[in-house]
C-alpha cells in the first residue's frame, strides 16, 4: 500500500493524429494541432515540444465550453469556432463533435487558407470519433 501504479495511456488514434499531420503539412505557418473531449483529455496530439499538450487541453475545452455558452446564450446554440488573436500567434478552436480540433499557426498565417483547410478536418475527426465513440472495441475484434 501507498505505492503509486503508473497508468499507461492509451496510444494515440493514428487516423486522427494523421489528420492533425496532413493539416500541418498543408498550412504555412501551422505550429501545430491538438484534438481534445469536452471534458479537456488530450486526444491525440502533433505539437512542437514547447507547447504542453495536457494542459493545453483543459484549456481549450474551457474555452470551448464558455464559446459554446456564449453561441447558446446570444443564438440559441450552434457553435462552430472560436478564435483568438495573440501578439505572437493565432489559436483556433474548432467543434469537432464531442471532442475539439484546436490549431495553433504563426502571427502571418493566412487566416482564410487555416479556416479552409480545418474545418473539413474538424468534420473528419468528428466522424471519426463518433464511430470510434459507438464501437470503442472495433480494433480489437477478430475477423470472423
Amino acid at each position: 500500500m501507498g505505492r503509486l501504479t503508473k497508468v499507461p495511456m492509451p496510444e494515440p488514434d493514428p487516423a486522427v493524429f494523421a489528420e492533425l499531420a496532413g493539416l500541418r503539412a498543408r498550412v504555412p505557418g501551422l505550429i501545430g494541432a491538438l484534438v481534445a473531449s469536452s471534458d479537456g483529455l488530450l486526444v491525440t496530439h502533433d505539437l512542437p515540444g514547447h507547447i504542453e499538450p495536457t494542459g493545453m487541453a483543459a484549456l481549450a475545452a474551457a474555452h470551448l465550453s464558455l464559446s459554446d455558452r456564449l453561441a447558446a446564450v446570444a443564438y440559441g446554440g450552434g457553435f462552430q469556432e472560436v478564435v483568438v488573436d495573440g501578439a505572437r500567434g493565432h489559436i483556433v478552436i474548432y467543434a469537432a463533435g464531442w471532442a475539439s480540433l484546436t490549431v495553433f499557426a504563426e502571427p502571418d498565417v493566412n487566416i482564410g487558407r487555416l479556416h479552409l483547410e480545418s474545418r473539413p478536418v474538424a468534420r473528419s475527426i468528428a466522424e471519426h470519433l463518433a464511430g470510434t465513440a459507438r464501437d470503442p472495441d472495433r480494433t480489437n475484434r477478430r475477423p470472423g
